[in-house]
Order: structure tokens, then C-alpha cells, then sequence
């Protein structure tokens, strides 16, 4: 018999310092490696970060048993909104012309959102073709694009976008997603059965990701943050991330011995660079992206990590530094919407702090207390990776994906003449 065979498409892949392309680059090996699918990626060369994050790889690479293929299509930044489009139509043209000629039998496609309306190309496959495809939903659109003011609600591009995607939910076998919340918006807004729909969180590298002590990191000891609490936020400063109430609350600890660690890129990197020397935050530093390698390094060069989601976001996007936070074993200190699950997960797992988005002077307290007690503060570090080991771990989720693209294809008929799964991770 022969392996199932398992297609993930996604713009963006490792090297390529998206987060979605790391979490697809670690899926497709651990598919391969310990799960017995035959693994193909779909994306393009990197070009997701600053300029000088673009490397130029072969357009076909073997590794560990998976294809990868990178297809061509502009390179321009994801912040311009015209050439965005291009760059994401250019894709799209290329996944339907390979769809529709390539191999579909014996074959489940799993669409991430990126591009978001990339499972298009599975609606109408599976029309023209029979293709079995899972939707792998990490931003919702249009509901971003509104939010962010891209466009208009109740526009014509909100409307068309819907149209697209009550066809790419209503022909998926099955429906992934983040948290609870991106659950209820596919079914308030599309016709789609619940039934289809499975929550499976992102996760991080525990093996490359671990507790290493601030002090003993090199990122600590040459920006001078080994002595004062650290409070460190690493990733993408996009557009629907909260930065407003921590710098209100660097504001209030600019006389206490706090330092405020904003690292990455995005959208709001340069608001983020203005408001620091606006507000005269000696406190707060911002740093460029790190490199892969010393990542380990960086993250925990902190006394606690910062994931914050603006309003209205949650089920539309959700933060995926929270899992490289947990690894890394440091307290999280979360800002959110009160009616959050990044609040839930969080609390229930004692591992950090929760404050209200605009809540500057009850975030201060929380780090003010932070800094009193820092038994306190270790051993929500500590319990921070025990809960990242349960539950959030690479082996962990991917045994979860391993169970839904079964499901999925056996369902479908796509895997009928396919081996069983191992037993170690039958669902």
C-alpha cells in the first residue's frame, strides 16, 4: 500500500522568518518523519521580512524525506497593499495551473490563509477534480482587512471576499483552527457544518527553544538587561498587535529598574520607534529581527515575555509567540480583551499575568509585583514549560494534524488504497 499523501500550501516557509513558514516547515517534517505521509510544500522564496531577510534557495529542495517547491512571484513588501496583491495572485495562478494538471488522486491539500483565499483553489478543484482539501485557517479575511481599515465593511471587497469563502468552507473536509474563537466565526459568517471543524493551537520547537537562565544569555549582557526586570516582546509588530498599554506602562516604571524590549518587525515597528523617543522611553529599546540561530539566546534574555492581541482580533488571528514564549520557560504576561483565551490559557496554567488592553496602571502593578517577588515570577516560568510540554509541543500538535489529514482523506475516499496509520498516532 502506499503512503498517504499530504500537500501543504503556504506562501511562506522556513528561512523565511513568517511564523507561518516555520510552523509549516516543522509540520511537514514531523508528517514525514513519524507519522508515514508522503509530504509536498507548496511556497515561494522568502520574502515575507525586511530585504535583508531574502535569500534565494533552489526551486525544488529535498530534506528528511519532504519536497519542498517554490514557485516565483514578485518580490515586494507585504506592507504595500498593491503589491501584495500581486505577489498573492501570482501564487494563486500557479496553485490552480498545478491543482488542476498535478497529482490529486490519493491526495489531501491543506490551504493556510496565506494567501487567505487560497482554498479557492480547492473549491474549484474539487469540483472540476475531486480534490480532497482541509482549510488551515491562522488569519481570517476579510474580517483583518476591515478591522485594519484596508477596506470598507459592507464594501464590494468584502463582499466578493465572503462570496469566495462560503465556497472554499463548504467544499473543505475539514475546517482547522486556532482557538474557540476562530471556531464561532466560520460558523457565524458560512455555511459550514460544525461537525468539520477541529481546534488544533500552534506550537513551538522544544528541542531548539529551552529555559536558559537571563543571566547567561550573550542578547542580556550586550544590551545591559542582566540586572533590570526585562520585560521582552519578540516577533511581528503587525498591525493587530497592542503596544499602546505596555509603552503607557514603561511610562509609569521609567524611574523603577524595568527595561522594555520591543524585537521584530511590522507594520507597527516604526509607530512603536516614534512613540519610544516621543515619550522619552530611556527604558525601552527597539531591536531588529535576531537571527534564527541565536534565537534561544534572545528570548530568554528576559525576566518575562509580553503577548498582546488588539480588540477584536482574537478568532481572527491569534498569537503565535505565545508557544515560543512557553518554551523558553518564561512568565507570560498577557494583554488582551477581557474575554480571551490567550486570558484563559494563561491563568489556567499559572503561568504569568494577565491586564486589559488599556489598562496601563494595572499592567505596571502586575510588573511591579513581578519585580518584588521573584520566586513568584520563576516559578511561573517554570510552570510556563511544563504546560508547553502537555500540550503545545511540535510532536504533541503535529500527531494532531496527523489524525485530521487522515480523517479527512479516509472520509473523502482520498485514502482508501492508503497505509493505516502507525499506531503510536492512530487517531
Amino acid at each position: 500500500m502506499a503512503k498517504p499523501r499530504v500537500v501543504l500550501v503556504n506562501q511562506y516557509c522556513y528561512p523565511d522568518v513568517a511564523s507561518t513558514g516555520h510552523l509549516i516547515h516543522t509540520l511537514a517534517l514531523e508528517l514525514a518523519r513519524d507519522h508515514g505521509f508522503e509530504v509536498e510544500v507548496l511556497t515561494t522564496q522568502p520574502s515575507y521580512g525586511d530585504k535583508e531577510t531574502w535569500v534565494n534557495l533552489p526551486g525544488v529542495v529535498r530534506e528528511e524525506g519532504v519536497t519542498f517547491r517554490r514557485v516565483w512571484v514578485p518580490r515586494v513588501s507585504k506592507n504595500i497593499l498593491a503589491g501584495r496583491a500581486i505577489k498573492d495572485l501570482t501564487f494563486l495562478v500557479q496553485l490552480q495551473l498545478r491543482a488542476l494538471l498535478g497529482k490529486n488522486r490519493g491526495t489531501v491539500f491543506v490551504y493556510t490563509t496565506a494567501p487567505p483565499y487560497g482554498a479557492f483553489v480547492g473549491a474549484v478543484c474539487r469540483l472540476l477534480r475531486r480534490q480532497t482539501y482541509c482549510t488551515l485557517l491562522y488569519d481570517s479575511y476579510p474580517h483583518l482587512g476591515v478591522w485594519v481599515g484596508t477596506f470598507r465593511k459592507g464594501g464590494v471587497i468584502e463582499r466578493v471576499w465572503h462570496w469566495v469563502n462560503r465556497r472554499m468552507y463548504k467544499g473543505a473536509s475539514r475546517a482547522i483552527v486556532l482557538c474557540k474563537a476562530a471556531a464561532r466565526l466560520l460558523t457565524d459568517n458560512y455555511p459550514i457544518d460544525p461537525s468539520i471543524i477541529r481546534q488544533i493551537p500552534n506550537w513551538a520547537d522544544g528541542d531548539k527553544l529551552y529555559p536558559v537562565s537571563k543571566a547567561d544569555t550573550d542578547f542580556a549582557k550586550a544590551n545591559d538587561l542582566v540586572e533590570p526586570f526585562t520585560l521582552l516582546y519578540s516577533g511581528n509588530m503587525g498591525l493587530y498587535y497592542e503596544f499602546e498599554t505596555v509603552l503607557k506602562a514603561a511610562e509609569l516604571l521609567k524611574d523603577e529598574p524595568f527595561r522594555l524590549v520591543l524585537v521584530g518587525g511590522g507594520g507597527k515597528k516604526p509607530w512603536c520607534e516614534e512613540q519610544v523617543e516621543q515619550r522619552g522611553l530611556t527604558n525601552t529599546v527597539v531591536l531588529p529581527y535576531q537571527p534564527f540561530e541565536t534565537l534561544n539566546d534572545s528570548l530568554n534574555a528576559c525576566d518575562a515575555s509580553l503577548v498582546t492581541i488588539s480588540e477584536g482580533i482574537e478568532g481572527i488571528s491569534f498569537p503565535s509567540k505565545l508557544y515560543t514564549s512557553l518554551a523558553v520557560g518564561k512568565a507570560i504576561v498577557a494583554v488582551s480583551e477581557e474575554r480571551s483565551e490567550l486570558r484563559d490559557i494563561v491563568a489556567d496554567g499559572d503561568c504569568g499575568v494577565w491586564a486589559a488592553l488599556g489598562d496601563a496602571e494595572g499592567l505596571a502593578g502586575h510588573l511591579r509585583t513581578m519585580m518584588r517577588d521573584t520566586a513568584a515570577t520563576e516559578r511561573m516560568g517554570e510552570n510556563a514549560r511544563t504546560l508547553f510540554e502537555q500540550r503545545y509541543t511540535r510532536q504533541v500538535c503535529a500527531a494532531q494534524y496527523a489524525g485530521v489529514i487522515r480523517e479527512a482523506g479516509q472520509a473523502t475516499g482520498a485514502y482508501k488504497d492508503a497505509d493505516p496509520a502507525p499506531a503510536e498516532v492512530a487517531p
